[in-house]
């Protein structure tokens, strides 16, 4: 028909959008097909052709009739009803033909597409029928098999149905891919719930994008009265110590909602000291393709009965400790005594001292052993007072020359005049022989080690460097793990059981400083305590 060409290219782009709608809701593709039939006669009218009371004019009637039925049954037709829609829409094409003013043919691709995305290749099969005996066989009795008309006529259907064939083809692939999509949801549903682990998976924002069957249970603990789906809400989640709550900004879904990666995070979940458990969190974040924070993963490892017997074994050593520490400190008292008595046989002397140095060696042991035990029960009891930490390094270093010297080994010390600050004397005394000890036995004989302790944005640092066998990356990780003891250390026999380095970050991180060391195998090691300076 005149203009046909034209006016196609006009309505492409609107069809594009129409062709997004949803297939269920009738109202979204007879909008679509109404504003593209306007859009033509729109064109027209600005072309100078009138429409008047004409055949065009009553298949826009039609098409608005159509529209009104859509919308007043509130998107609610049945299949079978909709696809009559589609079918009158294509008659109301054929209709509009039947005049030499008439609409585009190409118009019925858009119901056609629609069948064939409702219907499948049934939908196409209706829509090369429909448009055949609809728009072909009237507009070919009205125009004549003749020249262009024949052409036009016969080209109509073929596009549509290839049209309907090509979305058909679609939306069998579409089908089948989210078929496989279900199916290995389902699959990765069932393995996350077999898993010993809770799983939990949140947005950009902090909300609950899936959790597994496991991480339900724990909720169900910590949560009793509900969860609403969100990062960081209070319930019955308890500190690692068992008895302090769980601020929101503490919890571990606040802080990997706020990019934070950890390991090992302890927790209690639960009201009852009966049924409650203890978990062990790692989260991990997520990111975009452009590394822009998408969100974070989190796992739950149930820990109760590591816990639990942690608890036990820590009652029982410091019980046998203390109960230990007692007559042994009277043993250590009276050989002492009898080593000052100037009378005594220069054989039953070095004998005595025999029995004091290993004494003495036990009791430490002891210390060390009650020390882990209150570290490990909580934060270590500080008994701050006004000190001079530069008095204190040095009368340790001097305290430790004898043995030094005995060792063979060079001890030297550098540091201010005086560095007044609050801290716990005795036990920073305690972290500076731990250091100084630990110096020695790895040492060996014609090395040097250098005590240096200077003040770094307004913090007190204190480093040990020695000229030792050094620590390898894979031990330095654990280095202040309680019992760690590295391969070297055992290869060469070198005395201890590995408690000091623990007790001593311990002490340092109760004073709100932290512990650090730089090691390389064969040159030596350097400790350094970074401590707050407080006056």
């Amino acid at each position: 028909m005149p203009g046909e060409g034209g006016t196609g290219r006009r309505w492409t782009t609107a069809l594009r959008g129409v062709l997004l709608a949803s297939t269920t809701d009738p109202r979204a593709i007879q909008t679509g097909f109404a504003l593209l039939v306007a859009v033509d006669v729109a064109l027209r009218w600005v072309g100078g052709v009138r429409v008047g009371l004409s055949l065009p004019a009553v298949s826009v009637l039609v098409v608005l009739v159509l529209l009104a039925v859509t919308f007043l049954s509130r998107g609610r037709l049945p299949l079978r009803a909709v696809e009559a829609v589609l079918v009158l829409d294509i008659a109301a094409v054929g209709l509009a033909r039947l005049s030499p003013d008439g609409g585009s043919g190409l118009l019925v691709v858009l119901p056609a597409l629609w069948l064939g995305r409702l219907l499948g290749r049934r939908g196409a099969a209706v829509a090369g029928v429909a448009t055949v005996l609809l728009v072909t066989v009237p507009g070919l009795l009205y125009t004549g098999a003749e020249g262009i008309f024949l052409s036009r006529s016969v080209s109509i259907p073929v596009v549509a149905v290839i049209a309907s064939l090509a979305i058909a083809g679609g939306m069998e692939q579409v089908g089948r891919a989210m078929e496989t999509v279900e199916h290995q949801r389902r699959v990765s549903d069932a393995t996350l719930d077999t898993v010993d682990v809770g799983l939990v998976l949140l947005d950009r924002r902090g909300g609950y994008v899936g959790l597994n069957r496991r991480h339900r249970d724990f909720m169900a603990l910590a949560y009793p009265g509900g969860h609403s789906g969100r990062a960081g809400q209070v319930g019955e989640v308890l500190d690692s110590d068992g008895t302090t709550p769980l601020a929101a900004e503490q919890m571990p879904t606040y802080r990997a909602a706020q990019g934070e990666e950890f390991d090992d995070c302890r927790i209690w979940v639960g009201r009852d000291p009966l049924t409650r458990r203890a978990l062990s969190v790692s989260a991990r974040s997520v990111r975009d393709e452009r590394g822009t924070f998408a969100g974070a993963a989190l796992a739950y490892k149930d820990v109760t009965d590591f816990m639990r017997a942690m608890e036990v074994k820590d009652e029982f050593v410091a019980s046998v400790s203390h109960e230990l520490r007692t007559p042994l400190t009277s043993i250590v008292g009276y050989v002492q005594m009898l080593l000052e008595d100037g009378e005594l046989d220069p054989v039953a002397v070095r004998q005595l001292q025999v029995v004091d140095r290993n004494a003495q060696r036990l009791l430490r042991l002891i210390t060390d052993l009650l020390d882990t035990a209150q570290i490990d029960a909580g934060p270590v009891a500080l008994t701050r007072a006004p000190c001079d930490l530069a008095q204190l390094v040095r009368a340790c270093v001097d305290a430790a020359r004898p043995a030094y010297r005995a060792a063979g080994i060079r001890l030297e010390v550098h540091a201010p005049a005086a560095l007044p600050t609050l801290l716990d004397e005795q036990r920073i005394e305690q972290v500076v022989d731990n250091l100084l000890t630990n110096a020695m036995k790895y040492s060996s004989r014609g090395t040097e080690v250098c005590v240096e302790l200077v003040v770094q944005d307004g913090r007190a640092v204190l480093s040990v460097r020695d000229q030792g066998i050094g620590i390898s990356a894979a031990d330095r990780d654990r280095l202040f793990t309680r019992f760690f003891r590295s391969r070297d250390a055992e290869d060469r026999s070198i005395q201890g059981v590995g408690l000091g380095l623990s007790i001593t970050r311990g002490i340092v991180e109760a004073h709100g400083g932290r512990i650090e060391v730089d090691s390389q195998l064969g040159v030596g090691s350097t400790f350094r305590v970074r401590l707050p300076v407080a006056t």
